[in-house]
């Protein structure tokens, strides 16, 4: 069976904003050691999948969690502005737990005022892509590197799943990923979500 194009979206390693449950948002912040230690572990398993370009947020802990596969691949990672994470406005450098404090419905139904709206990431992210599939064949593999709330508004986006329904993906741990694959009939479907190792294809079932 001939292989169809896949997406692998992975989530940027771990950053001390990450450890300390800050909202990010835009904010450019480095990867921490251990968020090194994630890319450069998780970019030896996803070199061994042989993806054909590498597309990734500007933002530092995004682009560099890219040039550690890059590094094992020999691939050139491009940079898209539209792949960085949801704009936070008054939530970024805050405390989940400030955020709760200050913003008690909001935090619940995650709108922030002044923030980025999530069917607007979602757009941009899905747009970025499809710009990226260009420099794929067509049973290629991109790698997307981007943002956890990024990337699942993108995946919905992707996916086509209705705005009552975009909860029912949950999020990427740092340096996981999610992989969809193209369907002949158009339009994606998930392989994996929140994966942080490879599936034995023992383990896949029939229908593959």
């Amino acid at each position: 069976m001939t292989r169809m194009r896949r997406v692998l979206c992975w989530r940027h390693g771990q950053t001390s904003w990450n450890a300390e449950k800050r909202f990010q948002g835009q904010t450019d912040i480095p990867l921490d050691s251990t968020g090194q230690a994630q890319a450069e572990h998780a970019a030896r398993l996803l070199a061994t999948l042989e993806p054909d370009a590498i597309v990734a947020s500007d933002l530092r802990r995004a682009a560099d969690t890219a040039a550690a596969l890059a590094r094992r691949t020999g691939l050139t990672v491009e940079h898209d502005k539209a792949l960085r994470e949801r704009f936070g406005g008054p939530w970024e450098g805050l405390l989940n737990t400030e955020i709760q404090q200050r913003w008690p419905e909001e935090y619940v139904s995650r709108r922030i005022p002044g923030g980025e709206e999530m069917t607007v990431v979602g757009e941009r992210v899905a747009e970025a892509v499809q710009r990226g599939l260009d420099r794929v064949p067509a049973d290629g593999l991109l790698v997307v590197v981007s943002h956890g709330a990024a990337l699942r508004a993108g995946i919905n986006r992707l996916l086509g799943l209705p705005a009552a329904h975009q909860e029912v993906l949950g999020p990427l741990g740092n340096c996981s990923w999610s992989v969809l694959e193209e369907m002949r009939s158009g339009g994606w479907r998930l392989l994996e979500h929140n994966a942080g190792s490879l599936p034995e294809e023992r383990v896949l079932g029939d229908d593959r």
